[in-house]
Formats: structure tokens, C-alpha cells, sequence
């Protein structure tokens, strides 16, 4: 994924600021991609420089409201229709769970045992915000879209996490 077409994306929904972006990191998109608050801020910069986003409000202390241009817009779109996703995901969690041969059973058990809740906890989280959507507007429509995923790929997790878990119950 790229952090241009993701605020580009969000940019063309409505104009937003630094600030505003890096919130709705926090809140959502966060959870399939991070970014900095000075990633954001340095992306906006370089995006406002190529034409593909303009200033349109300033406020008292420096604050800036960013929206896509046409430019802009269309960026994201041939993105969406011309590249594919590369496939490949880098996830340290599986990793170590390759490696837990090197840990004691006790230990492996523990870190799966956590993964589990780490994973229920985001399970609630993306629950919660099931509960609390509303609307049908083509944005809200594609968040519901993303949100389905992780509420299953979640659940997936957790299940799968309390049965590794279980694999070291009589482990020596």
C-alpha cells in the first residue's frame, strides 16, 4: 500500500488537515497501515507540490485543510485499476511463531496464549464499531466493506491462536 494513496483517498472524500489525517490513521486505517504523524505531514507536502493536493483553509497556527485535486483523484483511481497488490505482508507475529521451537513449551504456549488476546481485543474493537456504523455513502459503504474483513480475519486469529496455544498443553 501506499501512504500517498491513502491520503489522497481520504483527501478526496473531504478536505482535511495534518492533523485530522493522522487521527483517522489512528482510528482506522491504522489498523492495516501506519503512518506517522511527520510521514503524513511530509507526504502532504510532497503531494500539494506535484498537483495532486491543494491548500483550501488556513487557520491560526499554521493549520492547513488539504483536499484532492482532479489530478489527485484520478491518481488514486488509476492506482486502484492499474497496480495490484504486491501479495507479500510482513507480519513479526508469524515469524516468531515460525521460531517458538527455540522457547521453552511453557513459553510458547504464553506467547500464543497473548496473541490470543491481542487478537480478542481487536476483535471487540472492530465489533464496536460494527455496532456504532451507519450510513451508505460509497466511503461508508467501502468501510464496512474493510471492516468485514478484519472483524473475520479477527475471529480467524483467535481461534486459531487459542488452538496453537492448546498444541502445547503436553509439549516437553
Amino acid at each position: 500500500m501506499s501512504l500517498r494513496h491513502a491520503l489522497l483517498g481520504m483527501l478526496a472524500e473531504a478536505p482535511h488537515s495534518g492533523w485530522d489525517l493522522t487521527k483517522r490513521f489512528e482510528r482506522s486505517l491504522g489498523n492495516v497501515w501506519t503512518a506517522s504523524h511527520s510521514q503524513i505531514y511530509t507526504q502532504l507536502g510532497k503531494l500539494e507540490a506535484e498537483g495532486l493536493a491543494e491548500v483550501v483553509a488556513t487557520f491560526p497556527r499554521g493549520r492547513k485543510d488539504y483536499r484532492a485535486t482532479e489530478a489527485g483523484r484520478a491518481e488514486v483511481v488509476r492506482w486502484l485499476r492499474e497496480t495490484e497488490p504486491s501479495g507479500t505482508q510482513r507480519n513479526e507475529a508469524m515469524l516468531r511463531v515460525f521460531l517458538l521451537w527455540l522457547l521453552e513449551p511453557g513459553e510458547a504456549r504464553a506467547y500464543l496464549e497473548r496473541e490470543a488476546a491481542t487478537h480478542a481485543e481487536q476483535l471487540a474493537f472492530y465489533e464496536d464499531l460494527a455496532a456504532a456504523w451507519q450510513g451508505d455513502d460509497p466511503p461508508q459503504r467501502a468501510f464496512r466493506v474493510a471492516l468485514e474483513a478484519g472483524l473475520r480475519i479477527e475471529r480467524a486469529y483467535v481461534e486459531w491462536a487459542r488452538w496453537a496455544a492448546a498444541q502445547y498443553d503436553d509439549a516437553s
